[in-house]
């Protein structure tokens, strides 16, 4: 399994393509310019690679300004969460609200929910729902590989914010601790925003989780 990650816009966004036996997915295509979209397209061509899946950990702005553009290229829907959707229908009005341009994004047709399973190359990927940081927050665990793509849930050293509409502090660490932490020390994390890390790393000296904090869960 191959992760690539690539940080763009100015919101500094990190979108990956992750490969394995010659097939992708893209996660969270960041890029807002045409220079940063054919960055990933030279990647994959590059590297002859059939994209499977098109995929959202999350539908908050800085992670969907390439999604018109994918769809419409590689003729594919989008997948993300059911509660994700209202972030995809009012694109328009979070671009209008951060002063950026975006094209707006295809409305998804098909959904994934906790549990369910992406499959490309050899790899199989779990659906992880944690919602706190956005309602329709989801993360993807390789099992196999021991990585976790994390979206806006949990970053080197902090947390994802919840000051946006649907956001809650205490939905968000039962998220990390009930649904992260159990993947255990040695699982990487490729968060949204920032270096990869790891679940260890973060439970030792992440301040919001070694705080002892009680959230009520």
């Amino acid at each position: 399994m191959t992760v690539k990650t690539f940080t763009f816009s100015p919101f500094q966004t990190n979108c990956f393509v992750c490969h394995d036996a010659a097939e992708a997915v893209l996660v969270d295509p960041s890029c807002n310019t045409e220079t940063e979209q054919q960055a990933v397209v030279g990647y994959l061509e590059k590297n002859d690679l059939t994209l499977r899946h098109l995929l959202l950990t999350h539908t908050h702005i800085d992670h969907i300004f390439g999604c018109a553009y994918f769809a419409e290229r590689y003729g594919m829907d989008w997948q993300m969460h059911r509660d994700a959707l209202p972030f995809i229908q009012r694109s328009q009005e979070q671009a209008l609200f951060f002063g950026t341009p975006l094209e707006a994004p295809p409305v998804p047709e098909h959904f994934l929910d906790e549990g369910d399973t992406i499959r490309f190359g050899e790899a199989v990927w779990e659906v992880l729902h944690t919602p706190g940081h956005a309602p329709g927050s989801i993360c993807f665990y390789d099992a196999a590989e021991g990585f976790v793509i994390a979206g806006d849930v949990l970053f080197m050293g902090s947390i994802g914010r919840v000051d946006l509409p649907g956001g809650s502090l205490p939905v968000l660490m039962q998220s990390i601790f009930q649904k992260l932490v159990p993947l255990g020390d040695a699982t990487k994390v490729y968060p949204g925003h920032g270096p990869a890390t790891t679940i260890g790393r973060e439970r030792q000296s992440n301040p919001f989780l070694t705080g002892g904090t009680d959230f009520g869960f």
